[in-house]
């Protein structure tokens, strides 16, 4: 409890306004240099008299100035104590307090060439003092002593304060560099979010467009292929209800959170069944050494083929489409070829600038792969061609 008291205490002197620092400072030494004028004294020694007492005052007055005008305080501080030792004889004190405060100040506050006059100054004024005094060695030796260790301290503390702003400084850099990179990230996320829920409303909006739009001419003409349509509507709608809970979940509490994985290259074969009863063509091959790879990667290709069959979908006027995916030693290709208009004709990339087609850049860019659209082998249809680079051995 006392420690707390004396660290709440610390921290009130040090948040007040060093002016009242300086003041209570200056009232302190004044305490100090009081004591000689009122302990009992020895007959034989001078008498403590007021005149004495008011010089002494004044020489400790200067310090309230110490920090705004350290070397005008020190030259206050030397003409006082010069008048007491010529014009007056009273008690003496057992430390210049006034002028060790001042030349502390000294060293902490003022530029180099101030600090080295001013040493060099005090230097001749502590030789004159002790020649009138004294005249002893041992006197010189000491006076010389205690005030460089004074310039000493303000040194030191000149250096600590100087280290410790660095490091706050560092700290807030470090600070400000945690909080960008925390805002980057939640962007990115953001990003990756607006990413999956446009791939994953915009497939499934499509294929139920698609199906709804062919079920009332199955009606009249087959029944059995309405009943068909209705449940790849369903069906599409509770795969794209299931793939948002587990998109949006990373918007949750982790204990809210849904544990459902990512989609994967296993989740591409219902995806092809789904855009097939469409009524689209699709054939899907896989090639090369066939071989696990990194959840993430895996979720990446899904994206790409789910968006290039929903650009089919949507803008190819396409009657078949091909994916293929061909794992090569060092790097996976997803190649997306269809037979409609192509680019010219609007194809299946929606516009040169279209969002899915930016997607699936910035899915291949994340993994250092790279992404090519255009026309198809034989200048027909439409092609997405994603590759990304593969680590040997996985």
């Amino acid at each position: 409890m006392t420690r707390g008291l004396g660290e709440r205490l610390r921290e009130r002197v040090l948040r007040a306004d060093p002016r009242w620092r300086d003041v209570g400072l200056t009232l302190l030494v004044q305490v100090a240099t009081t004591i000689p004028f009122v302990v009992p004294r020895d007959p034989a020694a001078p008498p403590a008299t007021w005149a004495a007492y008011l010089v002494t005052t004044l020489g400790n007055l200067p310090l309230v100035w110490r920090r705004r005008a350290p070397v005008a305080a020190v030259l206050g501080v030397i003409v006082a104590g010069t008048v007491y030792r010529l014009a007056l004889d009273g008690p003496g004190q057992p430390l210049p307090y006034a002028g060790l405060i001042c030349v502390y100040s000294i060293a902490l506050l003022r530029p180099a060439r101030e600090r080295l006059a001013v040493a060099a100054a005090l230097v001749v004024v502590i030789a004159v003092s002790v020649g009138l005094n004294t005249g002893t060695a041992r006197e010189l030796l000491f006076s010389l002593f205690v005030f460089a260790a004074a310039f000493a301290l303000g040194r030191l503390q000149e250096t600590r304060l100087a280290y410790t702003a660095a490091v706050e400084d560092r700290a807030a850099q470090l600070e400000r560099a945690n909080r960008i990179e925390a805002e980057q990230a939640a962007a990115r996320e953001r990003a990756r979010i607006a990413r999956e829920m446009h791939d994953i409303l915009s497939h499934a909006v499509s294929i139920m467009i698609v199906q709804a739009e062919a079920g009332p001419v199955a009606v009249r003409r087959a029944p059995e292929r309405a009943e068909a349509a209705f449940e790849a509507i369903a069906e599409t709608g509770r795969d794209a209800m299931a793939q948002l809970r587990t998109i949006l979940g990373v918007l949750r509490t982790e204990e809210e959170a849904p544990r459902a994985p990512q989609p994967g290259i296993g989740g591409l074969a219902a995806l092809v069944d789904r855009v097939r009863a469409s009524g689209l063509a699709v054939s899907y091959e896989r090639t090369g050494e066939v071989r696990e790879l990194p959840a993430a990667l895996e979720a990446t290709v899904h994206r790409v083929v789910q968006e290039a069959l929903t650009n089919v979908v949507k803008h190819a006027g396409a009657t078949s489409v091909d994916v293929r995916l061909e794992y090569g030693v060092r790097e996976l290709a997803v190649r997306v070829t269809d037979d409609g208009r192509g680019p010219a004709g609007g194809g299946s990339g929606g516009g040169p600038g279209g969002h899915g087609l930016i997607g699936i850049r910035e899915r291949a860019a994340a993994h250092g792969g790279t992404a090519w659209t255009g026309p198809g082998a034989d200048g027909r249809g439409f092609t997405v061609l994603v590759t990304s680079p593969l680590e040997v051995g996985v």
